[in-house]
């Protein structure tokens, strides 16, 4: 049995930056599926006993469940010392999972989950709403890696990881064509797939439910 299991689907970048980390890092963990569409996350049972916020993903370990995937990469960094950053770029550390968490995950997933997995066709004007915000955090990331390797200089951290959320979805999810539109950006994604250990999100979480089905349902 392994000691971590993350609950997740397979369509949740944020579930995806944590097993990208725990594969890479080499830990012993193995994929918990949730059935996000079947209702699951809003069941107050399952909230009682594994997030009382309703999300994915949770990290079970040791009879604890923990979310927030920002919060749990910088737990996993401190207690297995992978990927960890140094004493002094603690707080660097901390303010691009920040800006991650606030935009550029945050953007990109919500443009993503409007574009892709709504059961009706959306607003051009909320689509084109949440491209912009997705444009303008990519091109702060970009220019942030155009003299870097990786986000806090030359090896990769929990930093990348948290970035690195959304950014493998295939392009005819997202709508957005990372390798033509920004050079930095892919550059810093093709080292990070070089890792071993790494594998696309359908991949290291080959389960789940679909999204399509839990629209016009309550939160």
């Amino acid at each position: 049995m392994a000691r971590y299991k993350l609950h997740c689907i397979g369509a949740s970048g944020n579930s995806y930056k944590l097993a990208l980390y725990m594969n890479c890092a080499g830990l012993d963990w193995e994929p918990v599926g949730v059935d996000f569409a079947g209702g699951a996350t809003r069941d107050p049972n399952w909230r009682a006993g594994t997030n009382a916020m309703g999300e994915v993903p949770v990290l079970e370990v040791d009879g604890q469940f923990m979310s927030q995937s920002g919060a749990i990469l910088v737990w996993l960094a401190e207690t297995t010392g992978h990927f960890a950053p140094a004493a002094d770029e603690r707080y660097e550390a901390l303010r691009w999972i920040m800006f991650d968490n606030h935009k550029f995950t945050n953007n990109h997933a919500m443009h993503r989950f409007q574009r892709s997995f709504m059961p009706e066709p959306v607003h051009p004007a909320i689509l084109s709403f949440l491209r912009a915000r997705t444009e303008s955090s990519f091109a702060i990331a970009d220019k942030h890696l155009a003299d870097r390797a990786f986000m806090l200089g030359d090896r990769p951290t929990i930093v990348d990881f948290s970035l690195a959320g959304y950014v493998y979805y295939p392009p005819e999810e997202t709508g957005f064509d990372i390798a033509a539109d920004y050079p930095a950006l892919d550059a810093w994604r093709r080292r990070l797939a070089a890792l071993p250990g790494w594998k696309p999100p359908y991949e290291l979480m080959p389960l789940g439910s679909d999204l399509r089905l839990m629209m016009n349902r309550p939160a």
